[in-house]
């Protein structure tokens, strides 16, 4: 069982004891909370009513509303309805050039992606990608390690057959067969790589680094700094309990997605599951993929990820 104390040691630093407290007043009664089903962290915080029992004193009310992916999160949060989501390293990309005022408040080490191939597939490299399908969720992490997979093995984006899918249209076209190859990431990756004849071609390790960010709009973090430092924090210690309690969140994203656990376990064991103040080894790894996407026409504009970044202090 989740110990609820693990969550709330050092909540006085919060100004949720006998400290200072946030100076929430007259700026917001509602936090609105974007996830994907199964994000590890969140989901160790939502089982406990984390958030809800530390913003509750201030009068604030925790709304959750769950995504299939990323950009689902930043479009809605575009649209005024969500304040703060969990996305890969993408989805900010195509929202800032789509002019979405939104901040990076917090970098997440992401776990692992990889380029999967089906049953009975012949290709062996990279390079035997040219001329074939290859899925993944466009606007996601996915696409952008698909592209810095393919041109890594010297080939051009125009040389694959570029196919976009949600996850769960791309799991049914790999396991009929329907595609070449697809690009996925935890837990997925971990439920589909065991499958028999399942191959693995490359991880994202090999190809390039791949982060996680919390994205909030600019007029709630602005409004609301103290909020949203006091939910990173927050966020943060709940890291370090999932870090050290793998099987517990694994029970719980199974309980969650329905996904297998030992699948669910082997994710969870190779996510850092941290939550960091933005760093400039984020904003450069942000910058490149911003610029890769601009430099390939799929992006309109030129963006400067620097210009979104909103700086988190944690408490000693």
């Amino acid at each position: 069982m989740i110990e609820r104390r693990s969550f709330w040691t050092g909540a006085a630093a919060l100004g949720l004891g006998g400290g200072p407290r946030l100076a929430a007043a007259e700026k917001t009664k509602t936090l609105r909370v974007g996830t994907q089903k199964g994000a590890p962290i969140l989901m160790a915080v939502r089982r406990q009513r984390g958030l809800e029992a530390l913003l509750a004193p201030l009068g604030i009310e925790v709304q959750w509303t769950e995504f299939p992916f990323g950009p689902p999160i930043l479009e809605a949060m575009r649209a005024g309805s969500v304040d703060i989501g969990l996305v890969g390293d993408t989805p900010p990309i195509f929202a800032q050039a789509a002019k979405s005022d939104l901040l990076y408040v917090a970098a997440v080490p992401s776990g692992a992606s990889a380029i999967l191939l089906p049953a009975g597939s012949p290709l062996q490299t990279l390079r035997d990608l040219k001329g074939k399908r290859i899925a993944f969720a466009r606007g996601s992490s996915a696409h952008n390690l698909t592209i810095a997979a393919v041109e890594k093995a010297g080939l051009t984006f125009e040389d694959v057959r570029a196919t976009g899918l949600a996850p769960a249209d791309a799991a049914a076209a790999f396991e009929k067969g329907a595609i070449d190859a697809w690009t996925i990431w935890d837990p997925f990756y971990a439920l589909y790589e065991t499958r028999p004849g399942v191959r693995v071609l490359v991880e994202s390790t090999g190809i390039a680094p791949q982060n996680s960010f919390f994205i909030a709009s600019r007029s709630y973090t602005e409004t609301n700094p103290d909020v949203v430092s006091a939910v990173l924090a927050d966020l943060s210690r709940a890291g370090v309990w999932a870090r050290e309690n793998p099987e517990d969140i694994a029970r719980l994203v199974t309980e969650a997605t329905g996904m297998a656990y030992d699948a669910t376990l082997r994710a969870i064991r190779r996510a850092p599951m941290k939550v960091l103040p933005m760093a400039a080894e984020h904003i450069r790894s942000q910058q490149d993929i911003a610029d890769r996407f601009h430099r390939l026409g799929i992006v309109p504009a030129s963006i400067s990820v620097a210009d979104r970044v909103w700086t988190w202090k944690p408490s000693a």
